[in-house]
């Protein structure tokens, strides 16, 4: 029986250390929990912020992805553009065609010539006609599509054809589009036809010489209106 005591009490003891062990042992898991949980709160931010912030809309980013325009670039009849008014869904559009009588239809304006004007002499103009209505109105004008702006390549192609200026397009590249040249080309006689103030002026590209690293300021960036002409 005494045994049986002795075993009892030393059971007893056990436990109770145990016990007591865990007791210690409590406040330093509570402290670690409350440090993770902590942590985790701060990674995820709170969830009115993360839904407040993602309905602010950028005012260039709004109305989908646009287009680089080629330097010099101006509006024209079929050309797609989204206009932004900022923080004014009512007065802004996702997207809208230039018309062949140079218009485009807005919401709070109705329409509005923008042919024969730049995106920014756009912008300019819309912020003005807006400002009657909007104070102090925040207007980007993104181009979406160009369809009103084009190059012409004739002659010794394996394809003579129109490209749309859509971005910077330099002379060689625009070969390259057409499908390159025939066998028959006289490759150093190519030249760019363009108009400048209402006269014709002949650009000359060499092509053998561009291709080779030479004389590549031939290799211009092609202008509305150009042809590249390719003799044979």
């Amino acid at each position: 029986m005494c045994k049986l005591r002795e075993s009892d009490n030393l059971l007893a003891t056990n436990v109770h250390v145990s016990r007591k062990a865990m007791f210690k042992s409590k406040p330093i898991n509570l402290l670690c929990l409350a440090t993770i949980f902590s942590l985790v709160g701060t990674c995820q931010g709170a969830p009115g912020e993360t839904s407040k912030a993602s309905t602010i809309p950028s005012p260039t980013s709004e109305g989908g992805e646009s287009l680089q325009p080629p330097s010099g670039y101006v509006i024209g009849a079929g050309d797609i553009l989204g206009i932004n008014v900022w923080h004014e869904p009512e007065a802004s559009v996702l997207s809208t065609v230039v018309r062949s009588d140079g218009l485009i239809s807005l919401p709070l304006i109705k329409e509005f010539e923008a042919a024969g004007l730049t995106p920014k002499q756009l912008e300019k103009a819309l912020t003005e006609k807006l400002s009657k209505q909007i104070r102090q109105p925040d207007v980007t004008v993104l181009v979406k599509e160009i369809h009103s702006e084009r190059i012409y390549l004739i002659g010794a192609l394996k394809k003579e054809s129109q490209l749309t200026l859509k971005s910077s397009l330099t002379v060689l590249q625009a070969i390259a589009e057409s499908g390159g040249l025939t066998d028959y080309a006289k490759k150093a006689k190519i030249y760019v036809l363009r108009k400048e103030n209402g006269k014709s002026i002949k650009i000359p590209f060499d092509y053998t010489a561009v291709i080779r690293g030479d004389h590549m300021e031939q290799n211009i960036a092609l202008k509305p209106g150009d042809t590249i002409v390719v003799p044979q």
